[in-house]
């Protein structure tokens, strides 16, 4: 009988540990997304603007981040919207859609800006980190779900870095070479396609780059050239395809994104 007892307790006092190891774990311990509201409702969008795929010919419609911030902000049915199901930030690139004037694809991407409202322009010097979890469950060909941005300093308009996811679900991430051009190509890892995944850029001491996607993390020395430019970050679906579909595209659906100054 006392060794049924002791049985009994050790398997209670077992249960009891379970589940408050359950309760204190990150994964638990994470409030949910809400299903209810526009993306601003779960998210800091206070300090973006949003560029769609849609407007006149190399002029796409940008939100400011007055009109996306809070639970009632704005949200398109089409191309950014709150999904139903488990609260993610959706953004939908079609292959066909108006593009910026320097590009070829078209874009449903977030672009940083101050708290002020003002377009965000940092000097690479300090430290700069973008971080994301997020999954994609549809993509064509390529599509791009992180850079950094130049800014001013200079008359280039090439982004710095640019992460990039395909359908196979390779991960790589292109850096480019100078200003003027040249992206040399990095392979990061694979991810599954539709399963999350985190990534973090991190710009530090004015010359380096730290990619971490799953914990583990590279380096990448940036150009001297870069030197006289500011940057940005920008985060969503930028799709590396184009055609005449509306039907295809990238769909890629944010569960976390935050961004740091120091």
């Amino acid at each position: 009988m006392r060794t049924k007892l002791a049985a009994g307790l050790a398997a209670a006092l077992a249960a009891v540990a379970l589940i408050t190891a359950n309760q204190l774990s990150p994964a638990s311990a994470a409030p949910a997304l809400a299903t209810d509201v526009a993306p601003g409702g779960n998210f800091d969008l206070s300090v973006w603007s949003l560029q769609l795929p849609i407007g006149s010919p190399g002029s796409p419609t940008t939100i400011s981040p007055a009109q996306l911030k809070g639970a009632t902000g704005y949200s398109n049915p089409s191309y950014f919207w709150t999904d139903k199901n488990d609260g993610s930030m959706t953004f939908w690139a079609p292959e066909k859609g108006v593009t910026t004037p320097n590009s070829n694809y078209a874009r449903s991407e977030l672009r940083e800006m101050n708290a002020n409202g003002s377009a965000a322009d940092w000097a690479l010097a300090g430290s700069h980190k973008l971080s994301a979890n997020l999954r994609i469950p549809a993509v064509t060909r390529n599509v791009t779900v992180g850079q950094i941005h130049l800014g001013t300093g200079g008359s280039s308009t090439k982004p710095l870095l640019e992460l990039y996811y395909k359908p196979s679900g390779d991960i790589s991430v292109g850096i480019e070479n100078s200003p003027a051009g040249g992206q040399t190509l990095h392979s990061i890892t694979n991810v599954p396609l539709g399963t999350r995944w985190s990534y973090t850029v991190a710009v530090s001491g004015g010359n380096t780059i730290k990619l971490t996607v799953n914990g583990a993390t590279t380096s990448y020395p940036i150009p001297s050239s870069f030197n006289p430019y500011h940057m940005y970050f920008k985060a969503g679906s930028y799709n590396q395809s184009s055609s005449d579909s509306t039907a295809n595209g990238a769909k890629v659906k944010f569960y976390s994104l935050t961004v740091a100054h120091s």
